[in-house]
């Protein structure tokens, strides 16, 4: 998978295109909660696979870590390694920045995957979006 930083009106539809998909038409979020208003103030990855939109996710930098969101990948996709790949970039992102620490809001379902990259949990079951998350991290020091 070639992955981007969003740069173009395009890529940035590309990524939109994902996670329309995965979370909106798959996963039943509404559109005024995928669209929380802070994608004007994050970075936004996109993934390809043969120059198709696969993968996508966005990045706000906090004042001391990152906050990984948004990450998805398209169905007939899924156990590709995509996701850690594009958790990679973001993390070498992050730590290019000056953060040293990664911070998301996983869905319960996907916490094993984000244990197996490093994450911890750090917070008990809470709902967004009508889908139990939990709040994980991961240091880089």
């Amino acid at each position: 998978m070639d992955i981007k930083v969003v740069e173009t009106e395009q890529e940035k539809k590309d990524a939109y295109s994902v996670r329309r998909d995965v979370f909106i038409e798959e996963q039943g979020v509404t559109e005024e909660e995928e669209h929380d208003g802070l994608d004007e103030v994050a970075v936004h990855f996109v993934g390809y696979e043969e120059g198709k939109p696969v993968a996508a996710s966005r990045l706000r930098l906090m004042d001391s870590y990152g906050k990984l969101e948004r990450i998805c990948v398209m169905k007939d996709h899924r156990g590709r390694s995509f996701g850690k790949e594009i958790i990679l970039e973001m993390e070498e992102y992050v730590a290019k920045q000056g953060r040293d620490t990664s911070k998301l809001n996983a869905q319960t379902r996907a916490e094993g995957f984000y244990q197996s990259l490093g994450y911890h949990t750090t917070s008990g079951e809470f709902m967004d979006a009508n889908i139990p998350h939990v709040a994980m991290e991961k240091s880089f020091k």
